[in-house]
């Protein structure tokens, strides 16, 4: 409510600086709100009344603004992180995160080690089915990671690391653990952000970068529950201290789902 009614205030007064600027000072003179005063005093009780009309239309317009909007804009130096509401697959001209687990499994089913059909990856390979996953790592020159994976001592990758599939960059993304399920811990979560922006840099090639919020699906985030909102602000302060990013004028994407506990307007406020 105090966000609200100091940016309002900060629109109103712009409003009323080039009513000001623009009527002359008669206009105001001309309407009495009292009878009893001087031609000066009714001025200033004019200009009174109209900042206070413009400050409450100011609330309200800006209410509606900030209830209604689907994007923000975040800039830094040479940098720009636009956060909307939107479907990944339906965005333009832009390359495309989609986080597989750290073995880029691509059976999609209901055990615990399939692909949720229902998640980002799972949705990603209904509409694109990869038949050889090998061939694409090889083509990539992407090297496994030193360990194996927990699950049934799998070859994995390195969480962060990307495959380029035409204006797709499949990413190596959750651990997994004896039984197959997608974990990551905090810090784990972390150090995936730090090698992803290392990676856009590499591969964005003067594109718009788009990703979804990382960890907001079905891969747990262990010793922690960390909501949509502060997943967001986490993902945003980790590319703000990165030295890799995408320059200006292409931008880093962050889609967002629409939830209740979700708020564009509460961005930045666990950073």
């Amino acid at each position: 409510m105090l966000k609200l009614l100091k940016e309002s205030k900060t629109l109103a007064l712009s409003i009323i600086t080039a009513i000001f600027t623009v009527v002359p000072e008669t206009i105001f003179g001309k309407y009495k709100l009292l009878s009893n005063v001087s031609y000066e005093v009714n001025i200033a009780l004019n200009r009174i009344f109209v900042f206070i009309v413009v400050f409450f239309l100011s609330i309200i317009i800006k209410a509606i603004y900030l209830r209604y909007r689907r994007s923000i804009c975040i800039k830094g130096n040479n940098y720009s992180i636009k956060v909307e509401y939107g479907d990944l697959f339906k965005m333009h001209d832009c390359k495309k995160v989609i986080p597989f687990d750290e073995c880029f499994t691509t059976s999609v089913g209901e055990s615990p080690s399939d692909i949720n059909p229902g998640s980002l990856c799972g949705q990603y390979l209904i509409k694109y089915p990869i038949h050889d996953m090998q061939s694409l790592i090889d083509d990539s020159d992407l090297k496994p990671a030193r360990s194996k994976s927990k699950y049934q001592n799998k070859v994995r990758y390195d969480s962060g690391r990307l495959i380029q599939r035409d204006d797709y960059l499949l990413m190596a993304f959750a651990k997994l653990d004896k039984d197959g399920i997608g974990r990551l811990s905090r810090d784990e979560l972390l150090e995936c952000l730090s090698m992803l922006w290392q990676e856009i840099d590499k591969y964005y090639g003067q594109k718009d970068v788009c990703i979804p919020i990382l960890g907001s699906g079905v891969t747990r985030i262990d010793g922690a529950s960390l909501t949509q909102q502060e997943l967001l602000d986490i993902i945003i302060g980790s590319y703000r201290l990165s030295t890799h990013k995408i320059k200006y004028p292409c931008q880093l994407h962050i889609v967002c789902i629409e939830q209740d506990n979700f708020s564009l307007n509460k961005v930045g406020e666990n950073i």
